[in-house]
């Protein structure tokens, strides 16, 4: 699967708690439906080349978004170690601002 990213894309981070600021070194991505699955805690995950993704996570979860402008390679980064192709996660430089966009 290609992912292309959107210079002016949302970004989104998903979790199990709930919170108003990002901590720095957290994962950010712009596909929002893996975002999603992160937010369920799997201890597996996966995906094929058509975007399907498949994981073991259980737990309620909390979507968010980006609640500020962010640039890559200075507020965010690529994830150096992600098994993940290119574009996909990217790594928080700073604390940033998310809102809450969705209960799962």
């Amino acid at each position: 699967m290609k992912f292309k990213l959107s210079e002016n894309g949302a970004w989104y981070h998903g979790s199990n708690m709930r919170f108003d600021i990002l901590r720095e070194g957290s994962t950010i991505t712009q596909w929002k439906e893996l975002a999603e699955a992160f937010s369920r805690k799997p201890s597996t995950l996966s995906y094929n080349d058509s975007g399907e993704i498949f994981h073991n996570g259980t737990e309620k979860g909390y979507l968010y978004i980006i609640d500020e402008s962010i640039t890559v390679g200075i507020d965010i980064y690529k994830h150096p170690h992600t098994a993940m192709e290119n574009h996909i996660e990217f790594l928080t430089a700073r604390p940033l601002r998310v809102k809450l966009i969705s209960k799962l």
